[in-house]
């Protein structure tokens, strides 16, 4: 496990599951490029008794044979193709029996289903022979660990975390592997000999997220900007086509998903259901929800509460980084420009898009904000707020806390201490009384900052209260 970074409420968990002395269904799961995989193989030292990895576009039949040759080199034996799913899990089964008496009392027998979803086609009847195998012999099975994994998190969620039928609570343990946060992604590329300053490292995170697969691509030979233009603009670069690529394995119908995340990518702070339908031209209707469902289980938009405002007020976010910067720059620009990201170094639109994405980024980053403010223990409610009878009215970060206390979060990024002038200082002051006349609230309200390099003492500096800086994101 040495080459893992990170991760240890993972490690731990599966430490726990391995330790049991009955069967183990280990579900994980995530979004795609997330690391999936690379943990399970790390974890196990690639010691399987058995793995076998769905595909995306082969048939049934073709998987089945998959199958047939993979259960062949792991028993040695020659195995003819199965004609159906049941019969493939029962020569599984067979092979596993002579595993389980090889190994011993003491020894767990590892089985890894990698990309489950894809193995589940039309009509195939994969889960329902998988149901049959689990619930007829697996689950008896002490010394059995068997692990399913896949990047479809809204098939994952619904055919095994939500299952009502035969797998009902049948997983004795569940892993949702988030994307690394900033203190990780720094782990991360300083393990690779990549010692970027967290500027840097905040800047490359808007693009990539904590995407491991992402990261990787990353030369420590290359400034910030050469590896952008490197991985995302030159020539068949290594993510030219990973927009479709991604969008087309995770969802059936991908246009439709595609269509939402580009209505929000063009809202600064969202969309409601209402303004998706009209913006996309999409049925209000049930696969409408079943869609938004799948992109926010797959991590792709976020649900925003809206302060003060009810449940179906709701604002709906993309907050995947790279669909965002896909939107922003990629989208219409791919082949014209090589070296379009170092060309727009200092371009007021580069310069917007940091600015909006450092929000998502502090969104993502809240459990180290409210450890810099001293409240990690207090029960909060993090919303947004705008006033839109008002221009300019709008409150970046609200933390509604237990103990009777908001606070007001104002989010900027900037390349040195921010200044606060007369100008802004009365912008805030405004923010704070239409906040407390709109809202009608009569909790104590506290003025926060979040910026890069912190705020530059002046005359006007003394409004604000705590500070968060671009290092307290890393803690």
């Amino acid at each position: 496990m040495k080459n893992i970074i990170g991760r240890e409420k993972e490690i731990s968990r599966i430490d726990r599951a391995v330790a049991e002395q009955e069967a183990q269904l280990i579900m994980v799961y995530g979004r795609r490029r997330v690391g999936k995989t690379f943990l399970i193989n790390e974890y196990f030292e690639d010691n399987f008794a058995f793995r076998f990895t769905g595909s995306l576009d082969q048939t049934n039949r073709e998987q089945l044979k998959n199958f047939s040759m993979e259960l062949s080199s792991y028993s040695k034996k020659k195995c003819d193709v199965p004609g159906d799913w049941t019969e493939a899990f029962f020569l599984l089964r067979e092979y596993l029996e002579e595993n389980l008496k090889l190994s011993g009392k003491n020894r767990k027998t590892v089985v890894f289903f990698d990309e489950l979803p894809w193995m589940d086609k039309a009509k195939s009847g994969f889960f329902s022979a998988f149901e049959w195998f689990w619930n007829s012999w697996g689950a008896s099975r002490k010394n059995l660990i068997f692990i399913v994994s896949g990047s479809s998190a809204s098939w994952m969620t619904k055919k095994l975390d939500e299952n009502k039928g035969g797998l009902f609570n049948r997983q004795t343990c569940r892993l949702y592997l988030e994307p690394f946060d900033l203190r990780m992604t720094e782990l991360y590329l300083q393990s690779r000999n990549i010692f970027w300053s967290r500027y840097d490292i905040v800047r490359c995170y808007m693009i990539m997220g904590g995407i491991p697969f992402y990261l990787r691509l990353i030369s420590g030979e290359l400034s910030f900007n050469e590896n952008i233009d490197a991985i995302f603009f030159n020539k068949r670069a290594e993510l030219w086509n990973e927009f479709e690529h991604l969008y087309h394995t995770l969802f059936s119908n991908s246009e439709q998903y595609i269509r939402i995340a580009e209505a929000l990518s063009k809202k600064r702070y969202g969309l409601t259901r209402e303004e998706i339908i009209k913006s996309t031209g999409l049925s209000a209707n049930g696969v409408l929800t079943k869609m938004l469902a799948d992109l926010e289980k797959t991590g792709f938009i976020r649900i925003n509460d809206t302060y003060g405002y009810k449940k179906r007020e709701k604002t709906y976010q993309l907050s995947d980084y790279y669909s965002i910067f896909y939107f922003r720059f990629i989208m219409n620009n791919y082949g014209k420009d090589e070296h379009l990201w170092s060309n727009t170094n200092d371009n007021p639109k580069r310069h917007s898009w940091e600015g909006l994405t450092f929000e998502q980024v502090c969104k993502d980053h809240i459990s180290q904000i409210k450890k810099k403010l001293g409240i990690t223990g207090v029960m909060t409610e993090v919303s947004a707020w705008s006033y839109r009878e008002e221009e300019g009215v709008q409150i970046d970060l609200v933390i509604d806390r237990r103990d009777r206390v908001i606070n007001l979060c104002e989010i900027k990024f900037s390349t040195q201490p921010y200044v606060i002038d007369k100008d802004y200082d009365m912008n805030l002051k405004k923010k704070v009384k239409v906040f407390r006349e709109v809202t009608g609230t009569t909790k104590t309200l506290t003025v926060n900052m979040i910026t890069t390099y912190g705020i530059k003492r002046n005359m006007y500096s003394n409004y604000v209260g705590k500070e968060i800086c671009m290092d307290d994101l890393f803690d």
